[in-house]
């Protein structure tokens, strides 16, 4: 098959959604289809080898859901779309974040071959959908097919489209990048205690619960130290913090490259993900048990899809840096507990082998095809979105 993979997401940004495309399209090249990725750049340059990449608009920077979505909100992509559709003769177009705008609502206005959409998000409400349910139905109507990442992004989508049917297929892990026994970073295995956090600096990911949290625990384990993997708009607050409360022993690694992060997951004893909320999934989450790491996470409805508390981790109340403190010292103290939560988690990431997840999504794409069969896809009619957005 020919598959075309749509990303509403400045492609030259990290992000979950990005590096799920990422990944889907090495693995649909190695079953033997042809994959091309659209999204919008801010970068000319931005190139992937697995795949054609087509630079469709300029993203422009949107707060979303306590977050940032780098998006391009241009509808005048018609005509460059149009041409690469017709020329391409895709057999499959999928996109992730359908009713995201603006390229993959363009997208799929235009198309008239098999639509599979995956929905990524999760959150507590959606403005956008609750307002904009009679403009954005025709698209649902649109896909032949539908994915969720998780049974909270399925739910949330479900909470503004009753009955819009999905099929829950899960994010992916590459087994090969994230194992135990890589090299770690030199300069940081030594004879502290390691806890590593990887995300970006924003208030949804609670960093600010889990410094507290290591605040208060420094007493209990004076030979711990932080590790933070990541880049973002509270980098200045938290180094502030740091300074004001003379924190030791915290180490600020700042956006590090996806070819060097499996070296911290290997340099670290414990994995911390104290976010707040809005999390569908976890990606970070797989990549830590991967690697063999004991987990300890807030109870969001995202990371508990994920988690066996008990098993593979230790779970606390959101926003809750008393008991993440106490959670981290468990954990810190009982060297057996480490390994026992790691050795589970290890097996269970396997289940998650971006292999097993393209293989399903495989099984989608034939399932959509069939369907177009049975209903073709015309070029929807939906002149008003011009003027909605």
């Amino acid at each position: 098959m020919r598959v075309g993979l749509v990303s509403p997401y400045d492609f030259a940004s990290p992000g979950g959604v990005n590096d799920h495309v990422r990944h889907l399209a090495v693995c649909l090249q190695q079953l033997g289809h042809e994959t091309r990725i659209f999204a919008p750049s801010s970068r000319a340059d931005v190139d992937f080898d697995s795949a054609r990449f087509y630079r469709i608009g300029t993203p422009i920077a949107i707060p979303v859901n306590d977050s940032v979505a780098r998006i391009t909100l241009s509808f005048h992509l018609a005509n460059q779309v149009a041409a690469i559709i017709a020329d391409e003769g895709f057999d499959v177009l999928h996109f992730h974040e359908p009713l995201m705008p603006a390229l993959p609502m363009t997208m799929l206005r235009m198309s008239a071959t098999a639509n599979v959409g995956t929905f990524h998000a999760f959150a507590r409400s959606n403005v956008g959908y609750y307002y904009g349910r009679p403009l954005l139905q025709p698209y649902l109507a649109h896909l032949h097919r539908a994915i969720a990442v998780s049974e909270p992004a399925r739910a949330f989508v479900n909470r503004y489209f009753q009955d819009f049917p999905m099929r829950v297929i899960p994010n992916g892990v590459d087994l090969e990048v994230f194992r135990p026994g890589l090299a770690p970073i030199r300069h940081l295995r030594d004879d502290n205690l390691n806890i590593l956090f990887v995300g970006r600096l924003e208030k949804r990911k609670g960093l600010g619960d889990l410094l507290r949290a290591y605040r208060a625990m420094k007493s209990r384990v004076p030979q711990a130290r932080l590790i933070i993997v990541g880049d973002g708009p509270l980098r200045g607050r938290v180094e502030s913090y740091v300074a004001r409360y003379r924190l030791p022993n915290v180490v600020l690694a700042g956006y590090v490259p996806e070819s060097v992060k499996p070296r911290y997951y290997n340099s670290a004893d414990i994995f911390c993900a104290p976010a707040t909320g809005a999390e569908s999934f976890g990606i970070v989450l797989l990549e830590a048990l991967a690697s063999g790491l004991p987990v300890v996470a807030t109870e969001v409805p995202g990371y508990m899809s994920v988690l066996e508390p008990g098993r593979d981790s230790i779970t606390v109340q959101p926003k809750n840096w008393r008991e993440l403190a106490a959670s981290l010292v468990i954990l810190a103290r009982d060297a057996e507990l480490r390994r026992r939560l790691a050795d589970y988690g290890r097996q269970k990431a396997s289940r998650y082998s971006w292999e097993l997840v393209a293989s399903e999504v495989v099984e989608v794409y034939q399932e959509a095809r069939k369907a177009l069969a049975i209903r073709p896809a015309k070029a929807l009619e939906v002149t008003s979105v011009h003027h909605a957005v």
